[in-house]
C-alpha cells in the first residue's frame, strides 16, 4: 500500500491483540484499492493551503458517502503528528459502562493496513485517570473509532494511536478524562492530535438538525463541553459523541487552545436529498 506521498508501507510489527474491522465493506470501501481511492477523491481537492499542526479536530462517523467528506476537510486541514488519541462514543452498550475503554496495545486492523496501539501513552493514561480502564469488549464491534483510521493511515502511515470509547454522559468524567489527557500529553516529549468522533443531531427535519446543531456548535466554538452537554441534555441535541466532544474540549483548554473552528457542516440530506429526517456532521478543528 501506498502512503499519501506514495511512499509504498510495509506490514509492522505489532505486539498484542489486533482488533479486526467491524464496519469495512459497509461505512467504507471494504478492500485497500477502492478505500485509497475514495480518500484520494476526498483528500487530494483540499489540500490548499496547506495543512497545520492542531491541538484536536471533532470529526463524524458515519458512512463515508454522508460524512466523509466533512470529515475530509477536517483532517485535510490538520498535520497529523505520530500520534493520535481518539475518543470515540459507545453505540453497542457492550463492555464496562463504568469506565472509559481503552484498547491498550496491539493494532486495529484495516483495509490499508494494522494502526499500531501506541502503548506506552495507554499505559501513562491508565496511570493517570481512574476512569480508564482496558476493555475490548467495548470497541469490538463499535464503529466511531474504527472509520476514522483510514483517514489517519492515509494521512500519516507511521501514526499510532491510542483508541477510548466512552459510556458515560456527564461533564464531571467528561472534565477528569480531558484533564488526565492533557497532563499525559503534555509529559509525552511528542506531538498529539485529540481526535473526538461525534455525529451531531440524529433523525430531524433539516430545519430543526440545523437549528440545533449550530446551538451546539456554538457551544464548542467557546470550547466549553459543560455548556455542550447542558444544550444538549436541556434541549434535546442527540449529538451522539457529545461526552467524547466535552471531553476534548477540555484536554484542548488545558493545552492552552481558545478557538475552535467549524470548517465543514452538513446533513445526511445533502447525500440523499430526502430532508425529512436527516442527521448532522461537523468537522470542526482546534489550533
Amino acid at each position: 500500500m501506498a502512503g499519501a506521498a506514495g511512499r509504498v508501507v510495509g506490514p509492522r510489527p505489532v505486539v498484542g491483540a489486533v482488533r479486526e474491522p467491524a464496519v469495512s465493506g459497509r461505512f467504507y470501501p471494504g478492500t485497500g484499492a477502492e478505500l485509497e481511492r475514495a480518500l484520494r477523491d476526498f483528500l487530494e481537492p483540499l489540500r490548499a493551503p496547506a495543512p497545520s499542526a492542531a491541538r484536536a479536530v471533532i470529526v463524524p462517523h458515519a458512512g463515508y458517502v454522508y460524512s466523509g467528506l466533512t470529515a475530509a476537510h477536517a483532517f485535510a486541514r490538520t498535520r497529523i503528528p505520530p500520534l493520535v488519541v481518539i475518543l470515540a462514543p459507545n453505540h453497542t452498550g457492550l463492555g464496562d459502562a463504568r469506565g472509559a475503554a481503552l484498547w491498550e496495545d496491539g493494532a486495529f486492523r484495516i483495509p490499508l493496513g494494522d494502526v499500531p496501539v501506541d502503548a506506552p501513552l495507554a499505559h501513562a493514561l491508565l496511570d493517570a485517570c481512574p476512569l480508564v480502564t482496558p476493555d475490548h469488549l467495548a470497541h469490538r464491534d463499535e464503529h466511531a473509532v474504527e472509520v476514522e483510521l483510514p483517514f489517519i493511515r492515509y494521512l500519516a502511515p507511521d501514526a499510532r494511536i491510542v483508541p477510548l470509547v466512552l459510556p458515560w454522559d456527564d461533564w464531571e468524567s467528561s472534565r477528569t478524562l480531558g484533564e488526565a489527557l492533557a497532563r499525559v500529553i503534555s509529559g509525552s516529549g511528542e506531538p498529539v492530535l485529540l481526535v473526538a468522533s461525534s455525529d451531531l443531531s440524529h433523525y430531524e427535519p433539516a430545519g430543526v438538525a440545523e437549528r440545533k446543531d449550530a446551538r451546539a456548535l456554538a457551544a464548542v466554538g467557546d470550547l466549553d463541553g459543560a455548556e455542550l452537554l447542558a444544550r444538549c441534555h436541556h434541549e434535546a441535541i442527540t449529538m451522539c459523541g457529545r461526552a467524547p466532544v466535552a471531553a476534548v474540549l477540555a484536554a484542548a483548554r488545558a493545552l492552552g487552545a481558545t478557538r475552535a473552528e467549524v470548517v465543514d457542516y452538513r446533513h445526511s440530506g445533502w447525500a440523499t436529498g430526502d430532508d425529512r429526517s436527516v442527521v448532522g456532521y461537523a468537522g470542526v478543528v482546534i489550533p
